[in-house]
């Protein structure tokens, strides 16, 4: 058209203005919004992180989620596995931080193993029953870049059977997968999963699951939006 037009290579390319950001990036960066979203206002997540929360894992992106929890036969949970594929949605992400929820605070002991990525600070917030856990990457990535996290949580005996376990998410996930091993001698009566838009907000989408030969529940959501996605179960009358 330029040249049709008689006019200066690059005239008609400057009125277009600056390119659109291609992908998904802008439309799924983690701000406080989002999160308060998901955790409500004042949330036990917010309180645990302090002033940190305004920047909570602002530069990541969770990609993938795979979580394994193991009960024992007093039907508590004794470890929780996560393992997790990150993309940086900027450079200069060097950390990545997780709170996790503990059933029991007087659980005997509470130790957090990191098999992928080197142990930041972690610390336990009894009267939020929360366990804050940093995990450094050793290095920072650039962006797009991904990057794996494994790391268990491993709980002493415990005096108060477990009846859920959830994950919350604020931004959309490419893959949820969340496998529950019941003990032989432990088995609930009924097991389904549930979501919910927020913390608080009425369960909806819930389907009963069965358990299989090992003893064992697991969700894999065929989409897997910001929100709680959670299992529960139900434990026969004493």
């Amino acid at each position: 058209m330029e040249s049709i037009l008689a006019l200066p290579t690059g005239a008609l390319r400057s009125l277009l203005g600056p390119h659109r950001p291609r992908g998904r990036t802008t439309a799924e960066s983690q701000d406080l919004t989002a999160s308060q979203r998901v955790f409500g206002e004042n949330s036990v997540v917010e309180r645990a992180l302090g002033a940190a929360f305004a920047h909570f894992n602002e530069d990541l992106h969770t990609l993938v989620i795979h979580e394994t929890l193991r009960l024992d036969e007093h039907r508590c949970i004794r470890s929780t596995a996560v393992h997790q594929v990150l993309r940086a949605t900027r450079s200069g992400a060097s950390r990545f931080t997780v709170v996790h929820s503990i059933d029991d605070t007087t659980a005997e002991s509470i130790d957090v193993v990191i098999r992928c990525g080197k142990p930041g600070t972690v610390r336990f917030v009894p009267e939020l029953r929360s366990l804050v856990i940093e995990i450094l990457f050793g290095r920072e990535l650039t962006r797009n870049e991904t990057a794996m996290i494994d790391y268990e949580i491993l709980l002493g005996p415990s005096q108060l059977p477990s009846t859920h376990h959830e994950r919350r998410t604020r931004i959309n996930l490419r893959e949820y997968l969340l496998h529950v091993y019941f003990h032989p001698k432990a088995l609930p009566v009924t097991c389904y999963r549930y979501y919910r838009e927020q913390i608080g907000a009425a369960q909806r989408s819930s389907r009963r699951i069965a358990l299989d030969i090992s003893h064992s529940a697991h969700m894999l959501p065929t989409r897997c939006p910001a929100g709680v996605h959670g299992m529960a179960w139900d434990w026969p009358a004493s």
